[in-house]
């Protein structure tokens, strides 16, 4: 499945050693039937060659900023009728999850535009918009970006991705009066413990109770334990900027971030799946079917979009 017509024109390419491929793609229902919206920004695999000529890491290290296999374990969704964007380029590459201009100016040859925001939390630890380092606090690059190259990153993938990120949001708010933005992640296994000394398997991000209406919030928690996870939220992951950006309850858009514990599917040392993925698939399909239907219950909506 690709880009619904309706959103727009094709999505931009990036060049990989195997050729080009998509920046990001739609994965689209047959027929939208739910107000979820799916998102998966960080979970791209598809490194463009020159960024992997400008990184000063083996192969194995720049990968340690992925989402793992995050669109893979929810690429059932559109069979459930909610569509979902995936990103193919990597995190280490470009974070939309972050504001379109959070940048470093040490990491680059020349002075940024004025707009730029150079003074935020997340610049401040090398996780901007284009990071600086990956997740072992590793450095990316070995000489300063050129600043041209960086800033088209932004023009030519990351605000197509919004662009398109938005049209899904607005096309389901109009089909169904609201709409209900997952924005799906990982999270390293070594994540903080929560009291009594364990490890959530899942944490739920609202912006501290900003971006969603306490009760989707409450249902997605309560759905999520039902499974036998230890469910926590909004600490430490409270959600980014999409959860931030896209999340307006008064305005009927409501945005909740899901981050899932990597240890439960894969096997991160060596970044492969592991033997309890189809079982997290599983869980998350239960998830997702019975999240939708309790949230159409609760707004009072027909089931399908007509």
């Amino acid at each position: 499945m690709g880009m619904g017509r309706e959103l727009g024109t094709t999505p931009p390419t990036i060049v990989t050693a195997a050729g080009p491929c998509p920046a990001f793609e739609v994965l689209e229902p047959m027929r939208q039937t739910s107000p979820l919206v799916f998102c998966s920004p960080h979970s791209g695999r598809a490194y463009p060659a020159s960024f992997l000529s400008q990184t000063c890491l083996d192969d194995a290290s720049v990968r340690r900023s992925e989402d793992l296999f995050v669109d893979r374990l929810f690429e059932f969704v559109p069979a459930l009728g909610a569509p979902m964007i995936v990103a193919r380029f990597p995190r280490a590459y470009l974070d939309v999850n972050r504001e379109p201009y959070e940048l470093d100016p040490q990491m680059f040859d020349g002075p940024l535009p004025p707009y730029a925001n150079s003074a935020s939390v997340r610049v401040a630890g090398g996780l901007g918009t284009i990071p600086r380092i990956v997740a072992e606090k590793q450095e990316i690059y070995a000489a300063p970006l050129d600043r041209t190259e960086a800033l088209s990153r932004i023009e030519t993938i990351y605000h197509p991705f919004h662009r398109t990120l938005s049209a899904l949001v607005e096309r389901t708010q109009a089909a169904f009066g609201f709409a209900l933005l997952i924005d799906c992640h990982s999270m390293p296994s070594t994540v903080r413990a929560v009291p009594g000394g364990r490890r959530p398997d899942v944490i739920v991000g609202d912006r501290f109770g900003t971006s969603a209406a306490g009760r989707f919030v409450a249902m997605a928690a309560a759905r999520l334990s039902v499974l036998g996870w230890n469910v926590v939220r909004n600490k430490p992951y409270a959600g980014g900027f999409i959860t931030e950006r896209y999340g307006r309850p008064h305005r009927g858009v409501h945005a909740i971030q899901i981050e899932l514990n990597r240890g439960l599917y894969a096997d991160e040392e060596r970044l492969v799946p592991h033997r309890g993925f189809d079982m997290v698939q599983a869980s998350l399909r239960d998830f997702v079917a019975l999240f939708g239907a309790e949230i159409e219950a609760e707004m009072g909506r027909p089931a399908a979009a007509e």
